[in-house]
């Protein structure tokens, strides 16, 4: 998908800095020219970290997001810096994982988004989140499916 020499993004192609605390505004997004075909699009961060907020102990996850873009696609730099802002942020998995959805359908609005964290373990446990949301109507039942039938 070509973004345009004048397009709006921020972060592509300059030097940033990491934000810190988490911040949405981080976020960039371009139109999606392949509408039509409705991808289904996987982005994966294997560094994801974020705070334990009781012990302020690092959390380390592989955080995969999945998505069908309607109208928008999120810009990649833009979504690094916003899940490296996550580092010193003080959240328990499942909260980080369920603002991540948050933010990015709001950002988007796409037909279907799912976010899935696969921590590491701590005391023993690990923990995997998942939640998924449909837009359209098209995708609601996919959705259903996705969340009775997932698994890690």
């Amino acid at each position: 998908m070509a973004v345009k020499k004048n397009s709006s993004l921020t972060h592509l192609g300059r030097k940033t800095k990491p934000v810190n605390p988490y911040s949405p505004k981080l976020l960039e997004r371009f139109e999606n020219s392949h509408s039509k075909l409705e991808p289904f699009i996987t982005l994966d961060c294997p560094e994801f970290t974020s705070l334990c907020p009781i012990t302020d102990q690092p959390d380390f996850a592989q955080v995969y997001i999945n998505y069908i873009p309607n109208k928008w696609c999120v810009e990649s730099k833009s979504l690094k810096l916003y899940l490296f802002s996550f580092r010193n942020h003080g959240s328990f998995h499942e909260d980080c994982i369920c603002v991540i959805l948050k933010d990015l359908d709001k950002l988007l609005k796409p037909h279907y988004i799912e976010v899935i964290g696969k921590f590491m373990p701590r005391g023993g446990i690990s923990i995997d989140p998942f939640v998924n949301k449909a837009n359209s109507k098209k995708f609601e039942t996919f959705a259903t499916q996705r969340k009775l039938t997932f698994h890690i």
